[in-house]
C-alpha cells in the first residue's frame, strides 16, 4: 500500500501554476491548524491506496491530458516513502509539485532534486507558530526556507491571511523570513463550517482590500508577489 490516502477525481487548473494537474493527498500532519481546510487529513496517518490503484489513476489522468501532479496533505514530508512516490509520478512524465509546511528539512532535502515546483506555507511570523499551528521548532522552518531558496528548481512561499490573526506586526516578521525569495503569495482565508476549531468557522473571509494592503506592505520582499482569492 502507498501513503496516498486519496486523490481528486477531476484534474485541477488552480493547484499547480501553468499546469493541468492531478491532486493527491497524503494523510497525517504534525501541525494542528484550527483553520485547516483538509481537517480529515490531520493527526495520524490513515490507510493508503494500493500502488495498483495509483497506477490506474495516473494512466487515466495521462489520457485526459494531465501534465502535472500535486502532492499535498496533511503534510507530505511525514511520509518516509515520499521520494519513492515522486519518482513513481515522474515515470508517467508528470511534472511534480510538492506542498509542505517546512517542518521536515531532512526529507525536504531528499525530495528537492526530484521536485519541479515547491510550495511552502509560511504560516505566520515565528513568534506566532506555537499558538497558531501548535509547532515550536522554528529552526526547522528556517532551515527549510533556506534549502528551498538555495536548491528548489521553482518555488513559492505563501501565507493564508486571517485578518484577526495576521497583524501588520506579524506580517513584518513574515517579510523577514521570505525576504529575497523568488515568489510569495498572499491567500485569502475562507471560512467553512467544518474547520477544526469553531472560532475560525465564523471569522470573515479575508477582504480584497486587506490583501492589496499587505501586497503593498510586502513590496520588494520577493521577485513576484501574488494575490489569491481577491
Amino acid at each position: 500500500m502507498s501513503d496516498v490516502y486519496a486523490y481528486l477525481e477531476k484534474p485541477s487548473m488552480v493547484d499547480y501554476p501553468k499546469r493541468f494537474a492531478a491532486v493527491f493527498f497524503i494523510s497525517g500532519c504534525n501541525f494542528t491548524c484550527g483553520f485547516c481546510h483538509n481537517a480529515a487529513l490531520m493527526g495520524k496517518k490513515q490507510a493508503g491506496l494500493s500502488w495498483e490503484k495509483l497506477e490506474a489513476a495516473c494512466t487515466k489522468f495521462k489520457k485526459d491530458w494531465v501534465n502535472g501532479v500535486v502532492i499535498t496533505g496533511g503534510e507530505p514530508t511525514t511520509s518516509s516513502e515520499l521520494p519513492e512516490l515522486i519518482r513513481f509520478f515522474k515515470r508517467f512524465g508528470f511534472a511534480v509539485k510538492l506542498d509542505t509546511n517546512g517542518s521536515n528539512p531532512e526529507r525536504l532535502a531528499e525530495c528537492l532534486p526530484l521536485v519541479d515546483y515547491l510550495a511552502m506555507d509560511v504560516k505566520i511570523g515565528f513568534s506566532g507558530y506555537p499558538d497558531l499551528v501548535g509547532y515550536s521548532n522554528t529552526a526547522n522552518i528556517q532551515q527549510s526556507i533556506d534549502l528551498i531558496r538555495a536548491k528548489a528548481k521553482d518555488y513559492e512561499f505563501r501565507t493564508t491571511v486571517i485578518e484577526t490573526v495576521h497583524s501588520d506586526e506579524q506580517m513584518d516578521e513574515v517579510r523577514q523570513l521570505v525576504e529575497g525569495s523568488k515568489r510569495y503569495a498572499l491567500q485569502a482565508f475562507i471560512p467553512r463550517d467544518d474547520l477544526p476549531e469553531e472560532r475560525y468557522r465564523t471569522v470573515p473571509r479575508t477582504t480584497s482590500a486587506r490583501l492589496h494592503e499587505l501586497r503593498d506592505r510586502m513590496a520588494g520582499c520577493a521577485g513576484e508577489i501574488l494575490l489569491r482569492g481577491t
